[in-house]
Order: C-alpha cells, then structure tokens, then sequence
C-alpha cells in the first residue's frame, strides 16, 4: 500500500507485486455517506485487484457526514480522479469506477461531474446495490422491508438526512443527490448487481432502466435471495458476482 495523505483525507492506493501495467480500479468504499473506510474494504480492494487481473486500486477514504455533509464526498471523490490521472498519469480509458451501496452512489455523481467539466468517461462503472434514489419512493422500500436483513427504513432516512446537511435546499429529487433522476447520457458502460430481497432492489432496477432509455450500455444483474452488498460474504453468489464484474471489466 501507498498511503497518500491530502489536506482533507487520507487514500490507500494498493498496487500488487506483479501488476498489470495501465489498469486502475477506482474504488469508492460504502457506509451511507456517514461511515469511513473499515478493515473490510482493504480486503475488496484485493478482491477487485484480482479479478482485474492484478490492476492497481485506490481507495480514498473520503469526508463523511455529519461533519461534511454533502458535496464534501463528491470533491474527495473528483480529487481522487484527477489524482489518478494527474499524477499516476493514467487515462480515463484505463480507469474503472467501482462503487458499493453509498459508493455507488457517489460513483454515478462522480461520473456526473466529470461530464459536467467535460472530462473524459472512466472506461466503466461497476455499481453494487448502489443507492441512487433519496425519495425512498422505490417499490421495494415497501415490499423488501420485512427481507432485507441489513438496510431498514429508518436508517436509510438517517443517513440521507446528514448526508444532505441541515441548512440544505436541496430536495431529495435532485440530481445531486439522486443520481437516477440526472441526464445520463454520455455515462460510460456501467455493470449493476443487486439481490432480490433489498429495500434498494428498486434503486438498480430503475437506475438500468433509465440508462437503458437513455442510450448508456446498462447491465442489470439480481441475485436470487441476497441482501444488500452481499458481494462482501463468503458466499457462492458473491463468488458469482465478482467473477461476473472481472468478465464485465475485461469485456469492456
């Protein structure tokens, strides 16, 4: 690991003994925008690492809420990406945005950005139950509420509220904070994997439908009785799905 240390936070940027040269995973950690980096994902920085092939990955452990609320994330996550293409001197071609849950919401938002500046895409996003409706106004958020053994409605609620900061006016609509509802077009091939008894299942269905409408390469995958970012178990399907993101990054 190289530990690189910004004015605002810290990033761990792991790069195997036998790398493959030009090929960067961007990973942008989970938590409901109100936790830090844990333990776990240093291991999903190596699991992601290898089914790459041995690409590098940097993992900036950005500013959470309640102390920097919105848009702080998104400024950490930008920094990480021109760090990436700035100073390791890589091309967006070369660069995959990889995202769980809060991160695959800030990974949408990111790409949002960068398009907004009229950068260049990242090659690919892979987004695991990535959230990407604060209305909470998705189908599942009913139907999933009594199988969904990790989210609840109320810790949902209480990590957009801090998220979006008390003197706020933005409205849960906004693109800025619900990625689904942004002008998508021009986003880069994007991989959304999603377990059948998430309160977000809708958030990826929708999400894939919208790009799909919206003429962006969306791969839709649901795995049948899993919960939310079950890619991080020691569990078959998680076995399936990390595999099946290897294929879609070389694919792509």
């Amino acid at each position: 690991y190289e530990l690189v240390k910004t004015e605002q936070f810290v990033m761990e940027y792991l790069k195997p003994k036998q790398a493959v040269t030009g090929r960067v995973i961007l990973q942008l950690h989970g938590g409901g925008y109100i936790g830090p980096m844990k333990n776990i994902y240093r291991r999903f920085a190596v699991k992601y690492s290898q089914i790459s092939f041995g690409a590098d990955v940097l993992t900036p452990d950005y500013r959470v809420a309640p102390e920097h609320p919105y848009p702080a994330a998104l400024e950490d996550a930008v920094y990480a990406y021109r760090w990436l293409l700035e100073e390791k001197k890589y091309q967006p071609s070369q660069i995959v945005v990889a995202g769980d849950s809060a991160g695959g919401n800030l990974a949408l938002e990111l790409a949002l950005a960068v398009k907004a500046q009229g950068r260049s895409q990242p090659c690919a996003l892979v987004l695991m139950s990535p959230w990407t409706d604060m209305t909470m106004q998705g189908a599942s958020y009913q139907k999933c509420a009594a199988l969904d053994p990790m989210l609840t409605h109320d810790y949902i609620d209480s990590c957009r509220t801090a998220y979006r900061g008390a003197n706020s006016t933005l409205e849960w609509e906004d693109p800025s904070l619900s990625p689904l509802f942004a002008d998508l077009r021009g986003l880069p091939p994007t991989l959304i994997q999603v377990g059948t008894n998430e309160i977000l299942k809708s958030d990826s269905i929708n999400l894939a439908k919208a790009m799909t409408e919206q003429e962006v390469y969306a791969v839709l995958e649901v795995y049948t009785e899993c919960w939310h970012v079950f890619q991080q178990m020691t569990i078959p399907h998680a076995a399936q799905a990390l595999e099946s993101g290897g294929s879609f990054v070389q694919k792509i």
